[in-house]
């Protein structure tokens, strides 16, 4: 599928069901590394960044199969510390594997990681907490060596509490010698799933969902199963896409605690949302109502994955709002075509000024990232007449199939190509 065909200007009413967590997956994948035997990870999201990591996985001399959405991986073969470029490079989340691959092998060569164009992405807090550590690098024009033929524990602040940082040092000390303090670290809900997955299999991991972690290095870990938890990235685009067109949903197996900044600003937008036993209802009946003014921060505030989806939202409502991005540079880039759309909306900075219009209408767009690809067929959904949207590879990063998604509540999306 390279790109979408929606047909568009109408309600999402129905019910959907939420996909277990990418950004949880995918560390967990990474941190198998550090298990000698078989793991089953249940749950698993049919997406291609998954696949990426199995690759890279299977590269290292891993056994890795998945049954539909279950993977069992067997690590118990490892004959390689040398990651492929052609698969680094396709992927930001394959920088996880640094600090596994120095734990077990003593060394590593990757390129540097690719992903999403969203603006600086460097890897130097990773290198810094590893480095602490004991870990040693030579860093060339495309690649990073690595070097660690002895981790140690100690005390260690980041000086920004980066997610992936947070998860490399917990995957490099829970083997290394002696006791790690890691302060300032993220507190996403995907950090606590990496904890509870290393401290099933014998890690000792102290502080789990603070900002102060205490890890005490073990000889070994254990092969074990485990389930992976709903995707809250996932559950907020639908939310939202209700929100943005009217209608009443069901969002199945929404993580509601993970989700308090996403549903504070949905109600802000004019929704009622309730929890129930198995996921949340949202429902709006009135107007669309602007934002004057909101953040993206680091959890639990309103996450940066969410800012195009509530970008397209809030350019259909009756007002102006203003989304600042405090996290990457340069993601305003489904602003030009939201603006080709009928949308009236101004980059200033690390700001954007949105004044809602009454009706976005369909064009020809392209994706630039996974999150912003998914807005757009957000937006198409709302457009009067017909959207294609292009790039599409990069929106099957994240969501397991977003048409099917968006058809189960109503719409006419179809993949092409």
């Amino acid at each position: 599928m390279n790109s979408i065909h929606i047909k568009g200007n109408g309600l999402l009413e129905g019910e959907v069901y939420v996909q277990g967590s990418k950004n949880a997956v995918l560390p967990i994948l990474a941190a198998t590394i550090l298990i000698n035997g078989v793991c089953i990870i249940k749950n698993c999201p049919e997406i291609s960044d998954v696949d990426c990591m199995l690759g890279l996985l299977r590269s290292l001399g891993c056994k890795a199969d998945r049954d539909k959405e279950q993977l069992v991986i067997d690590t118990s073969a490892i004959s390689e510390s040398r990651l492929p470029g052609e698969l680094v490079t396709c992927m930001r989340s394959s920088v996880m594997l640094l600090g596994p691959l120095l734990a077990v092998c003593k060394e590593t060569t990757m390129n540097y990681p690719g992903g999403c164009v969203i603006g600086e992405r460097p890897i130097d807090i990773h290198l810094q907490v590893l480095g602490k550590m004991g870990a040693s690098f030579i860093l060339e024009k495309d690649s990073v060596k690595g070097r660690a033929p002895n981790l140690r524990g100690t005390c260690i602040t980041l000086r920004f509490p980066s997610v992936g940082a947070t998860e490399n040092g917990i995957m490099a000390a829970v083997l290394a010698e002696g006791t790690t303090v890691l302060r300032n670290c993220a507190k996403e809900p995907e950090i606590r799933q990496l904890c509870d997955f290393l401290n099933k299999a014998g890690a000792k991991i102290y502080g789990v969902g603070e900002s102060e972690l205490i890890i005490e290095g073990v000889k070994k870990l254990n092969p074990i199963t485990y389930n992976i938890e709903p995707d809250r990235i996932v559950a907020g685009t639908y939310l939202l896409s209700v929100a943005a067109t009217g209608g009443n949903a069901y969002i199945r197996n929404a993580p509601f605690e993970e989700m308090t900044a996403v549903i504070d600003v949905t109600r802000r937008l004019g929704c009622e949302v309730t929890r129930t036993t198995g996921g949340i209802l949202v429902k709006r009946e009135g107007r669309l109502m602007p934002v004057p003014y909101i953040e993206t921060m680091v959890h639990p505030g309103f996450p940066t994955d969410l800012q195009s989806v509530l970008i397209v939202a809030l350019a259909v409502a009756e007002g102006e709002s203003i989304v600042e991005e405090s996290i990457f540079s340069d993601r305003f880039k489904i602003v030009g075509e939201l603006n080709r759309m009928g949308a009236n909306i101004t980059v200033n900075g690390n700001r954007v000024y949105i004044r809602g219009v009454k009706q976005l209408y369909g064009s020809d767009v392209a994706a630039a990232d996974l999150r912003g690809g998914a807005a757009l067929v957000l937006a198409g959904i709302m457009a009067r007449g017909d959207t294609i949207v292009r790039n599409c590879h990069y929106i099957k990063r994240g969501y397991e199939d977003i048409c099917r998604d968006y058809r189960m509540l109503g719409a006419c999306a179809v993949g092409i190509g």
